[in-house]
């Protein structure tokens, strides 16, 4: 019976297809901290995609990332499957990706 079990939790377990530590970083709300947890993406390119979000008031898509200097064809393939554009820009978010106050 135990061992019943056993098996029937690996295989739920199994068809799971998305864990919580998979989640989709969102463009328009991650702070630089997430997105420097990305592949490729150090305290630079972290800036200025903090920059361009501000500058256009948010991320429309994902394909936007390539008008960011320093993320070309080969380091948004890397990435791409990795973030998403989830909400607005959440203006808290913004200040504290950024250090600024209002």
């Amino acid at each position: 019976m135990f061992r019943t079990m056993v098996v029937v939790v690996m295989l739920v377990l199994a068809l799971v297809p998305v864990s919580y530590s998979e989640e989709r970083i969102d463009l328009n709300n991650a702070t630089d901290k997430e997105l420097k947890r990305l592949p490729g993406v150090g305290n630079e390119i972290a800036r200025r995609i903090i920059e361009y979000r501000e500058l256009k008031g948010g991320f429309k898509s994902v394909e936007e990332l390539k008008n960011i200097k320093g993320i070309g064809e080969k380091r948004f393939n890397l990435i791409k499957d990795l973030v998403a554009i989830k909400a607005e820009p959440n203006e808290m978010n913004i200040q504290k990706s950024t250090g600024s106050k209002k």
